[in-house]
């Protein structure tokens, strides 16, 4: 009914055209048509070739019948075109579906709050838009709610529960994990929209239903926690370190009022007995600095020797952290490269998925494959390695946890210099899988913490290099080996309370630990050897 409304109203415009622009019989010459709807409706008057027809209207010649010129047609034209517009509009309401005003039945039950959208996702259709769903977070960074002596209790108590438990997620969807299962270890702390964009790559990546992904925590949040409990792409699990500065925000590792302020000269806390020991630049420890090193090696200890569904395992264990972003193609060159090792390079002990590289062109290079000396300035973004070169690494514990640095890359970077019987070599990507897409963090501070402008850039160079995804072959290419300098250690870990945390992990990675007291204590207490010992006396 409404269609046949819309071709009488177009019958009467097309008539009031010809008569305002003053045709005659004489004169016209055009062919005219019969307006044929979906279910006959009656035929159309004559137009000339100048008139357009609805495009949904099928056309069949017929004779044209000439148009009487009569004066002051313009406004009639103009009133009779409105009156078609507002017919059409109704037309259209009553014949289409209701559309959509809720963004949830767009996302198909999935809220869209999130301040940021993934450039990476078409949010009409992409399931995986479910991840980015935020009631306010955006980027939480140092700005932590101080937690009452109750909250601290409750939270270690849920750390101690979950400890004990090992569950693994979607186990039952997707299979117990085998020896040679891909473990993704992701290292994170409060950075919700990071963790969010992260997970959302993951989830679109191809065999990413073959992996264990593990979360390794040194912050407990509820909403972090949330979120990972909606990830139903791949088997699941989350440990947490147990010894964070969101658990001991008084006593050490965190801060303590016995502690030396970091600027406190030699004299001053030899009169004031403050507890604590220098770093090579004189610098007493700053314990917001400590815990990201302190954290990656007992994560490290805890996957390849204390997680219990892990104890058979030898495959590949990937690093990655929360402000990480990796290509759908980024397991595929995983085993790619893995698989090529033998061949390409038997001393390489580390396979490397991202770089720092400021230019690349994924068209030539996305098959590139690069074999170098492991550096930890270029090579610590999204590296593997396996249970065998663990065992290596752990072997040089007192390398790693005395060495006065607090960045665990440079830490590592040490032990392949000063104590492995071969240096770490590494299989490194040219064109990378993996981006780092955080703006802020440990060591930067912004006002804008957005990852929209590095989002959007990483998101341009994946869809530009779109075909070259997934290369059958790979080029390996040898790189002239660089003498490296001598690295005395960027300081901020000269502290003995630290050294002997770190290498306790290598013996217990549970919720206690010896060596170590308390820093609530320290009034009138003095270190040796890395451990407390307390003297008589006031």
């Amino acid at each position: 009914m409404g269609g046949f409304i819309c071709v009488l109203a177009w019958q009467c415009c097309l008539r009031s055209e010809g008569e305002a622009g003053g045709l005659s019989s004489s004169s016209s010459s055009s062919s005219t048509f019969t307006c044929l709807l979906p279910s006959s409706a009656p035929a159309c008057p004559p137009a000339h070739h100048g008139s357009a027809l609805p495009p949904n209207l099928a056309f069949s010649n017929v004779q044209a019948r000439p148009f009487v010129m009569r004066g002051g047609g313009w406004p009639r034209a103009v009133r009779v075109a409105g009156v078609v517009v507002l017919l059409c509009v109704a037309w259209l309401q009553l014949a289409l579906p209701p559309l959509p005003h809720d963004p949830q039945s767009v996302l198909g039950g999935a809220a869209r709050e999130s301040p940021e959208a993934d450039p990476a996702l078409n949010l009409q259709r992409n399931p995986t838009s479910k991840f980015l769903h935020a009631k306010s977070d955006g980027v939480k960074l140092s700005s932590v709610p101080q937690l009452t002596e109750e909250q601290i209790r409750e939270i270690k108590e849920q750390i101690q529960r979950r400890s004990g438990n090992e569950t693994v997620l979607n186990e039952e969807l997707f299979g117990p994990v085998q020896p040679d299962t891909i473990v993704i270890a992701v290292q994170v702390h409060n950075r919700l929209e990071y963790l969010r964009h992260l997970i959302v790559s993951l989830a679109q990546a191809r065999d990413i239903d073959t992996v264990l992904l593990i979360f390794s925590h040194d912050y407990y949040d509820e909403d972090i926690n949330q979120l990972i409990t909606t990830i139903d792409f791949c088997k699941v699990m989350q440990i947490f370190y147990p010894h964070s500065l969101q658990t001991h925000p008084y006593t050490f590792p965190g801060e303590s009022p016995g502690d030396c302020p970091r600027d406190t000269k030699p004299e001053e806390a030899a009169r004031t007995k403050c507890v604590g020991t220098p770093d090579l630049y004189k610098h007493y420890r700053e314990a917001r600095f400590t815990q990201t090193k302190h954290h990656w090696w007992w994560k490290a200890n805890k996957i390849f020797d204390d997680v219990w569904v892990l104890k058979n395992h030898t495959g590949l264990v990937l690093f990655l952290e929360e402000d990480h972003y990796v290509a759908e193609d980024f397991l595929y060159m995983l085993k790619l490269l893995n698989a090529a090792v033998p061949r390409a390079c038997s001393k390489c002990s580390l396979i490397t998925l991202g770089n720092y590289l400021k230019t690349y062109n994924f068209h030539t290079d996305a098959r590139k494959v690069e074999v170098t000396q492991w550096v930890s300035s270029k090579h610590n973004m999204g590296f593997a390695f396996n249970h065998s070169i663990w065992q290596q690494i752990k072997a040089c514990n007192e390398k790693f946890c005395n060495h006065d640095d607090y960045n665990w890359d440079w830490s590592l970077l040490h032990v392949s210099n000063t104590c492995l019987t071969q240096k770490l070599h590494t299989l490194v990507l040219r064109a990378p899988r993996v981006f780092h897409i955080g703006e802020c963090g440990v060591h930067h501070k912004k006002k804008d913490c957005s990852s929209r402008t590095v989002l959007n850039k990483v998101h341009r160079t994946l869809q530009a290099g779109q075909r070259t995804l997934f290369p059958r072959q790979l080029i390996v290419v040898h790189t002239p080996p660089k003498k490296v300098k001598k690295h005395k250690g960027n300081g901020g870990w000269g502290d003995r309370r630290d050294h002997a945390l770190c290498r306790s992990f290598s013996v217990s990675t549970g919720l206690e630990y010896s060596g170590v007291l308390s820093s609530s204590l320290f009034s009138g207490h003095t270190l040796t050897n890395g451990t407390v010992q307390i003297r008589s006396g006031s």
